[in-house]
């Protein structure tokens, strides 16, 4: 079996945006699973993701109570035989695949976010570090953006960074 993935973080609707872009809308009704790193600001956010796509997620450090008491710090699912877990906030750039690598030693993926930044690297231990940037503020990245992919047959393929 196939499961396509929208990998989503830092919605921070609606202090950053309004309301999710109807690009990320399109691609939850394409996706069949929803993975959100954090920072929703709203739990309408989350509620408007489900009503089109199963959602794995959890919170960030801008979350309120509602928010952290739906989700988890850290969620962890295995997709088509492929080891997930989402966070948040996996601390500076600087030394980001050793300490992810002590810290997630049984993933096969890690899906982050919180520096609004992209990132797409494997560890020395084979981990693949995964954050979309943020399809409403993109900071000091020339565009808003979030990764789309595809898991089947144990493996995670596909992967597209696609650009607002």
């Amino acid at each position: 079996m196939t499961t396509r993935l929208l990998i989503v973080a830092d919605t921070h609707v609606p202090t950053r945006a309004r309301q999710l872009p109807e690009a990320v809308l399109e691609a939850a009704d394409a996706a069949d699973l929803v993975i959100h790193s954090g920072d929703w600001i709203v739990a309408s956010t989350l509620d408007q993701l489900e009503s089109h796509a199963e959602v794995l997620g959890v919170w960030g450090n801008n979350d309120p109570a509602d928010l952290r008491a739906r989700l988890p710090e850290v969620a962890r699912r295995t997709i088509e035989g492929v080891r997930f877990a989402v966070v948040h906030e996996t601390g500076q750039s600087k030394g980001r695949e050793a300490r992810m690598d002590a810290v997630f030693p049984d993933l096969d993926v890690l899906v982050f976010g919180h520096s609004h930044i992209p990132w797409d690297t494997t560890t020395p231990a084979g981990l693949r570090l995964l954050n979309p940037g943020s399809p409403t503020d993109r900071r000091r990245q020339p565009r808003r953006t979030y990764l789309t992919a595809i898991v089947d047959d144990g493996a995670l393929r596909d992967i597209t960074l696609v650009q607002l």
